[in-house]
């Protein structure tokens, strides 16, 4: 048995692209399917090809699914300075829903709403502004 990737429906493909590339992630493949009207794009991050996220987007709208992509769970990415990425995705207007307070975890939403969950490399970082003082929004 082997781990292949993690898969969710999108809304808005470029949308999704654009915010699996701030957190760091590149294109890998893509498959374009005319008789079934998909797209599937599967990003990742540099040099771990082998774990990717899925990104499925269907032609015709996604009518009769659910509309709020939260029953899915999250997606979890580690990084090499929680404060630094947090920073450059509230920047790029990404909703921040648990600051890195603690210096360890945070959570964000992709445009589909789906939780990313950040987790620091290595130990915690000491606390730091303006995150330390960033209430518990409680979307997470």
């Amino acid at each position: 048995m082997r781990y292949l990737h993690t898969m969710v429906r999108v809304k808005d493909l470029d949308a999704s692209i654009a915010f699996f590339r701030l957190l760091g992630l590149e294109e890998i493949r893509r498959r374009d399917s005319e008789g079934g009207r998909f797209t599937l794009v599967f990003m990742a991050a540099p040099g771990q090809h082998e774990t990717p996220v899925e990104l499925t987007y269907n032609w015709d709208g996604d009518d009769g699914l659910p509309s709020d992509s939260r029953h899915f769970g999250h997606l979890a990415y580690e990084c090499d300075d929680i404060y630094a990425l947090c920073a450059h995705l509230q920047a790029n207007g990404v909703t921040i829903n648990r600051p890195p307070r603690d210096g360890h975890m945070a959570f964000v939403r992709s445009p589909d709403n789906i939780s990313i969950e950040l987790l620091q490399k290595g130990g915690s970082l000491a606390p730091a502004e303006p995150w330390q003082s960033m209430e518990n929004t409680g979307h997470w």
